[in-house]
């Protein structure tokens, strides 16, 4: 199966076409629903997280990545990276707090890691493609 990737600059308007275009994407490569509606969820608020708190303390936008790979019959796996300073908590939080966990509950697994550079944060995500947890 397939792997392919896309980066935008962390602004707002630009959360809808990153996650359509990875949609499209899994879609072409076979991928069904479910898991693909959970995929869409779970990348429309990890990239609106990394936009809304991974460059706070910058002044301009830095750049958020989007990774989706499909495994043959098994897994679609997801990597939301940002260049920032990722999440960490906050007393003025301009959202619900939700994110994470709404992912969580719709991914079969979760991992909040440092990228192998170093710079940033990176979500990953990965959901079964027969419908069984994992």
């Amino acid at each position: 199966m397939g792997s392919a990737s896309w980066s935008i600059p962390a602004l707002a308007d630009e959360v809808s076409a990153i996650r359509n275009e990875a949609i499209e994407f899994a879609r072409g490569e076979g991928v069904p629903d479910p898991p693909l509606e959970e995929l869409r969820l779970a990348i429309s608020e990890a990239v609106t997280n990394a936009v809304v708190h991974a460059f706070r303390r910058q002044d301009l936008p830095g750049t958020v990545t989007v990774t989706v790979d499909v495994t043959v019959h098994e897994f679609v796996e997801a990597v939301v990276r940002d260049d920032g300073i990722g999440m960490s908590a906050r007393t003025d939080s301009p959202g619900l707090g939700l994110g994470l966990g709404l992912i969580a509950s719709v991914a079969d697994t979760v991992e909040h890691r440092a990228p192998a550079d170093g710079v940033g944060f990176e979500l990953y995500m990965r959901f079964r493609l027969d419908g069984r947890a994992s």
